[in-house]
Order: C-alpha cells, then sequence, then structure tokens
C-alpha cells in the first residue's frame, strides 16, 4: 500500500509522541499534563515551580486556584518570549479530566507547552441525497495562526473556561456557520476522539466532541466571525478521497472525519484498511 495515500498516516500524524521525551506536569496534587523536559528544567529555576521526582511541580506560595493562575500566566509569558509565540488571550481551564473542577486558568496557546488537556467541539454538517450522504465543508481564512487555508469541518472550536459543551456548540455555530441554536438543537452527540501528538511546541492532548448534524436541503452555512473563507457542499466519497489522498484538512479533522466515514459506512469492510482503522479509532474513542 501506498503510505503517503492512505487513511492511518493521518492517525499516526495525531498520535506520534515519546513521553520519554518530556517530564509529567503536576497542579494541585494532581498531574495535568507534560512539558518538554528542557522546558521543565528552565520553569523549574522560577520561585512558583519546584522539580521533584523527574516531574515539574506548579507550587506558589498559596496553592490555590488564583495564585496558580498568577503563577502560570507569569510562565506563559516567559515561554511566549522564549518561543516567539503570542498568547491568545482566550482562557481555558487546567484539569485532568472534562467535568473535573479546574485547577486553574491557561490561556489558549500555552495549553500545548505545558501539555495539559485541550478540549474542543467538531460538528459533522451533512445532507442526505438520493445518490448519498454530501459533507458541509469548511475552508478556513488565509489569516488562522494554525493551518491557514486548509480545509475544515462545518463547526469547530476550543472549549473555553466556562462555557458548557452544548453551549459551545450553539455558540460556534453562530460563529462560524452562521446557525441558530434552534438550528443545531438536533446535532447528535457521537463520542469524543483524545489524542496526544508532539505539536506546537509541546504536546497537544487533546479531546474533541464530536456532533452529527443532518442538514436540510437549503439551509446552506455562512461564517460571521472571519475565521472561515468558505464553504462547499461535497459528496462523501469526494471527501474521503480527499482524507485520503492528501493533506488538505487540518490535522486532527481528518479523524474526526474518519470516524465519520465509518460510523456511516462511507469506509467499507472491503477496504484494505478497515480493520485497522477500527482498531486505531476504537483506542482513540476509549
Amino acid at each position: 500500500m501506498n503510505t503517503s495515500s492512505c487513511f492511518m498516516r493521518h492517525v499516526r500524524a495525531c498520535t506520534h509522541h515519546n513521553l520519554s521525551l518530556l517530564m509529567p506536569f503536576i497542579v494541585g496534587g494532581v498531574p495535568v499534563g507534560w512539558v518538554r523536559r528542557e522546558i521543565g528544567l528552565f520553569l523549574g529555576q522560577e520561585e512558583d515551580f519546584v522539580l521533584q521526582d523527574d516531574c515539574l511541580i506548579l507550587a506558589p506560595p498559596h496553592d490555590a486556584f488564583e495564585p496558580r493562575t498568577v503563577a502560570l500566566w507569569k510562565a506563559s509569558c516567559l515561554l511566549s518570549d522564549f518561543h516567539g509565540v503570542p498568547l491568545h488571550g482566550e482562557i481555558y481551564p487546567v484539569l485532568q479530566k472534562w467535568g473535573d473542577e479546574p485547577l486553574a486558568r491557561i490561556d489558549r496557546a500555552a495549553i500545548p507547552w505545558f501539555g495539559v488537556k485541550g478540549h474542543g467541539v467538531h460538528v459533522n454538517g451533512y445532507v442526505r441525497r438520493a445518490d448519498g450522504l454530501y459533507l458541509w465543508i469548511a475552508e478556513r481564512s488565509k489569516d488562522r495562526r494554525i493551518d491557514p487555508g486548509k480545509l475544515d469541518n462545518m463547526i469547530g472550536g476550543g472549549l473555553p473556561l466556562g462555557l458548557s459543551i452544548e453551549a459551545n456548540v450553539a455558540k460556534e455555530a453562530w460563529e462560524e456557520a452562521g446557525l441558530s441554536a434552534e438550528s443545531v438543537k438536533g446535532a447528535c452527540a457521537v463520542g469524543s476522539l483524545s489524542y496526544k501528538v508532539e505539536k506546537m511546541k509541546g504536546l497537544r492532548n487533546d479531546t474533541l466532541f464530536i456532533f452529527d448534524l443532518e442538514m436540510p436541503e437549503g439551509m446552506t452555512p455562512t461564517n460571521t466571525d472571519g475565521e472561515v473563507g468558505s464553504f462547499i457542499l461535497m459528496p462523501a466519497r469526494d471527501v474521503l478521497a480527499l482524507v485520503r489522498e492528501t493533506d488538505r484538512f487540518k490535522f486532527n479533522c481528518n479523524l474526526v472525519l474518519i470516524d465519520f466515514f465509518l460510523r456511516h459506512g462511507v469506509i467499507t469492510s472491503n477496504d484494505p484498511e478497515y480493520a485497522a482503522l477500527q482498531t486505531a479509532m476504537d483506542a482513540l474513542r476509549a
């Protein structure tokens, strides 16, 4: 099989990491992430951090939510200068798993630098026609920080502090696709995908909450926040070919689409990668 034209390469691209090159990051006694070893040694010299048992521990004098947040902010500013990457100004929770009480706040840009959990929502917008399924595909604006101009799911976005999954679906649906909260009430939660990948000068340690939204004929997504350049409705078989044969999609959207193809029978048991994909995707769904 030509490995440059297959689905499994996307799974490998989203799961490549070597934890032996990283050290655990601990907040409030809870292991919440991973930092590159050289970054851990660098931050271990700062007053709010301690190196212990090959772990980087956030330990401000008053170990509580606000002091941890302040300490993380100072460290994030240091790393922003070190990496030459500006902070986003978007605030996300630091937690071990979704549903836990947040231990601190962190700027979105710093999430991979500390390898803490990032959460997001992705919505597959599809139309059912006599000749099969069609998918609404977004093309990311050329000025996006990450993967400008790449193809994307119809709706996708990170989960900031203070929003539920459902509230964030409604928020992103309006911002990215101009769809009202009423329009996306029928979005069906179909599970989650979790992966770790060395990326963005650290570790992307993400969980994506996935939804399917069957769209009626005539309902057309329209971007409102400038993050999407255009939308196109494509036969699912053509989207499948793009995923298999190209790198046109934002890296993690390939996982979301492969999951969709398997669940809806677009990738069938006759495909030579079917069994390997089922096993790999089951591991990401766990």
